[in-house]
């Protein structure tokens, strides 16, 4: 978060080393540089910041942020730098998380700009609140992620941070928490003097659990696509665990280059939250106005509805369900029936329908559903032609091309069969102007 001011300098960086971790732990767990659900799942977190220490009243939010597109909202809490959120506060945190299917990151912002700002506090002293909240978290493993402490060291003597991870870690273990461990970097989140980049083996190899992950915040430092790409290829070279867990956007020049992140994150399947849903003092990274999810400032369009944001790349927890599989079919009859059938065989189709499920000024999102017949169907076309100048310009489930204004989508490899009567979704994000009316389909199955 940046309620306080930091001086900040773009740099380039370099290498580090990661051993794969011979431990899984129950619940959300690190495997390589990924987070895997207890079944196995590899979960990708997409989502937002919010700031619930400041807005407590405000816990509308959480289903606003999943309908936004989010599988993941990361929380604000606090254990007394500010208001003090309580373990009853806390466990609703996590009910409203679980109800809204997200998976929650709870974080403590006390040890925000710890040896630069005064009130902040030690990471030693956020283990101790996480402690106060053991008895709402232990069992949550598959929920909740803990992000030990934001942002804890400032840009004063930032090679504190690693001997005060370790202990924190170490700490964290050793009072019996399994949950997978979130660890923020120094200067701020951004580490512009590298501590984190080059010590980070050290706070995985502390972890007993191997079951830690490093986060990156990207501002100002992160101005320029090359700053960005540097650093997290620093990362990939070396098979570390890392999520963007903030960034803001390119409001002017020497800001976060958003939408690099963005597309970078979703190239090399990291993990991004961005900051934050509303309330900051300064508005210009609110995603909506007054925490009103009607109210999508610039920064909330190309975040929630971008071709690299939620909307687009957020896959749900699986623990939350997914797809239902096609019930096999039954085990057909040993004995042919005596007389033949007198019902025609029916015969292979498909509908489409095509629904705008949000729209903004030169841009918006579609959905079509794609039905088949009274027979199953093992793939399908859904073709259509623009009347208006609109054009497709990214799609997910489905291989979309376009011929001018025809365009043509085919279905992925994992969702051209249908059962009988069944359906399925393919989305897409698409540019207009003047009008976008909705064009006629025509649906072919194979």
């Amino acid at each position: 978060m940046k309620r306080l001011a930091a001086a900040l300098v773009a740099a380039a960086v370099s290498v580090l080393f990661f051993v794969a971790p011979a431990y899984a732990a129950a619940g959300l767990h690190i495997v390589g540089r990924n987070i895997v659900e207890a079944n196995g799942q590899t979960f990708v977190m997409r989502g937002v910041n919010h700031a619930h220490a400041w807005y407590a009243n405000r816990t509308n939010s959480i289903a606003d942020i999943k309908a936004a597109g989010a599988n993941t909202v990361r929380v604000v809490l606090s254990g007394g730098r500010w208001t003090a959120n309580t373990a009853s506060d806390v466990a609703n945190i996590i009910s409203l998380c679980k109800a809204n299917k997200l998976i929650c990151v709870l974080e403590d912002h006390d040890t925000t700009g710890y040896g630069e700002d005064g009130a902040a506090y030690t990471l030693d002293q956020a283990v101790n609140y996480w402690i106060s909240l053991k008895s709402v978290l232990q069992g949550q493993e598959d929920y909740v992620v803990i992000n030990i402490g934001n942002e804890p060291i400032g840009n004063t003597n930032p090679s504190q941070w690693t001997a005060a991870t370790v202990a924190a870690v170490q700490k964290m273990r050793s009072n019996g928490f399994q949950h997978l461990l979130m660890i923020d970097a120094p200067n701020w989140g951004q580490d512009w003097q590298y501590v984190m980049r080059d010590n980070g083996q050290t706070i995985l190899d502390a972890d007993t659990q191997k079951n830690t992950i490093l986060s990156i915040h990207m501002y100002a430092v992160f101005n320029q696509p090359s700053a960005i790409t540097s650093y997290l290829d620093t990362f990939a070279s070396k098979g570390w665990p890392l999520l963007i867990g903030e960034f803001g956007w390119q409001f002017a020049s020497g800001e976060v280059s958003d939408e690099t992140v963005m597309a970078e994150a979703v190239k090399r399947n990291l993990g991004y939250l961005g900051w934050s849903w509303s309330g900051n003092t300064d508005p210009i990274l609110d995603m909506t106005t007054n925490f009103d999810a009607s109210q999508l400032t610039t920064w909330g369009q190309r975040i929630v509805n971008g071709p690299n944001g939620l909307k687009a790349t957020a896959k749900q927890a699986s623990i939350y369900g997914g797809t239902t599989p096609t019930t096999p079919p039954t085990t057909p009859p040993t004995t042919p029936p005596t007389t033949p059938p007198t019902t025609p065989p029916a015969s292979v189709g498909c509908s489409a329908a095509y629904a705008i499920t949000g729209q903004w000024q030169n841009g918006f999102q579609g959905e079509v559903k794609v039905t088949a017949g009274s027979a199953a169907v093992k793939s399908w076309t859904v073709t259509w032609t623009y009347a208006n100048g609109q054009a497709v310009t990214q799609a997910w489930n489905a291989t979309v091309s376009s011929s001018g204004a025809a365009v043509t989508a085919r279905n992925a490899g994992y969702n051209g069969s249908i059962a009988a009567g069944g359906s399925t979704t393919f989305g897409f994000l698409g540019s207009w102007s003047g009008s976008n009316t909705v064009p006629t389909l025509a649906c072919s199955a194979t």
